[in-house]
């Protein structure tokens, strides 16, 4: 696993060192003689040089990142601190890593996230790992890059800022002594604006990688990485299980593969509703009937730690979901037809569960060092 936090961004913060005046002495200083060259002026210490960025694992393939957003250490850095400061939200009470706690597996804490005010937002917060490769963000794929969602969860409910106090927000931001060295290195001459602070946090994103878990060394050749009960978990996994088809490795995702995001609906959500009062999930942004409460397929890497579990929170442990899942969701008239009773054992199960603990990312967010 990638410790991209501990080793690439402490100690990114850019320093210039000074030189102390030498005490004043009541004699006068001597002369130099004419013919003499005039001694050189005292050269400010270089700036420090930032730690450079960690390269992915290549089994994963590569992170998706804009032409006009290269990631660079400086960016990074700006990022990460801007990632765990509350200033950024509207009141002061918010950080973007209070839905995405190391404690709760960079997922959310309660079912649904929380916004300033205490205000409850309708969907669960996901897990940030590997963010970075996804080609769609949120539970609808509304996003189609991490600057598009990082707007929108700094504009919206997350942060509750609004689109037309981003500038303002930005400015306040900028006035902080201490970010003026960080955007200054990150975004010569822009400063910070909404664009500069969302581009920073993508940049940041990108480097929370997850790809060197159990599972990962067992693949690549370590057949003593998983347990035997996680092994026979993994064999339940691609077979009787049928979880693969949606939850594709390397990813344990379809999401990651497809251009738009994938989207399934499993019946989440949608028993003792009214129709009108189910969450539509990817049909809000597609339009389409076909889409009516399909939501994208999450990621199983770190899965285990990352309770309560899908978009509406509803599973409040591992087992809780995968028997869900297992037992083919729940019927509506828009359930993936992939979804039916598999028919697994309590002893099946409890594989399938330990096979997804193999999964555990074993980094954490860690704050600055700024």
């Amino acid at each position: 696993m990638s410790r991209v936090l501990g080793c690439w961004v402490v100690g990114m913060l850019v320093v210039t060192a000074c030189s102390k005046e030498q005490p004043s002495s009541n004699k006068a200083a001597p002369q130099p003689a004419a013919s003499a060259a005039a001694p050189a002026p005292t050269q400010a210490a270089p700036e420090k040089a930032l730690p450079a960025l960690k390269a992915p694992p290549k089994a994963l393939g590569s992170i998706r990142t804009p032409s006009d957003n290269p990631t660079t250490p400086a960016k990074v850095a700006l990022g990460h601190k801007l990632f765990f400061d509350k200033a950024l939200s509207v009141d002061g009470t918010m950080a973007c890593y209070s839905c995405h706690l190391n404690e709760d597996g960079t997922g959310g804490h309660e079912p649904t996230a929380i916004g300033p005010g205490q205000t409850k937002l309708p969907r669960h917060a996901p897990a940030m790992w590997n963010v970075g490769y996804m080609p769609a963000l949120y539970w609808d794929g509304r996003a189609d890059s991490l600057e598009a969602q990082a707007t929108g969860a700094w504009a919206g409910g997350n942060m509750g800022v609004g689109k037309e106090n981003l500038q303002k927000k930005a400015d306040e931001i900028g006035l902080k002594p201490e970010y003026e060295p960080l955007f200054a290195a990150a975004f010569p001459g822009e400063g910070a604006t909404p664009d500069t602070i969302v581009k920073a946090l993508a940049a940041y994103e990108r480097t929370l990688i997850c790809g060197d878990t159990a599972w990962d060394k067992f693949s690549a050749g370590d057949a003593s990485a998983l347990t035997d009960e996680q092994k026979q978990g993994w064999d339940i996994f691609r077979d009787k299980g049928g979880c693969a088809s949606c939850h594709t490795p390397p990813f344990f995702s379809d999401a990651f593969l497809a251009a738009g995001g994938a989207y399934h609906n499993a019946g989440v959500g949608i028993e003792g509703k009214q129709e009108a009062e189910i969450d539509v999930g990817r049909k809000a942004i597609s339009k389409s009937d076909s889409d009516f409460a399909a939501f994208k397929t999450p990621s199983l890497r770190n899965v285990a730690k990352t309770a309560p579990y899908f978009h509406n929170g509803s599973a409040a442990t591992l087992e809780d979901a995968v028997r869900f899942m297992a037992k083919g969701g729940y019927k509506n008239k828009n359930l993936d037809p992939k979804f039916v009773d598999r028919k697994l054992t309590d002893t099946e199960i409890k594989a399938l569960v330990a096979f997804l603990g193999s999964l555990d990312c074993e980094g954490t967010l860690t704050p600055p060092a700024l």
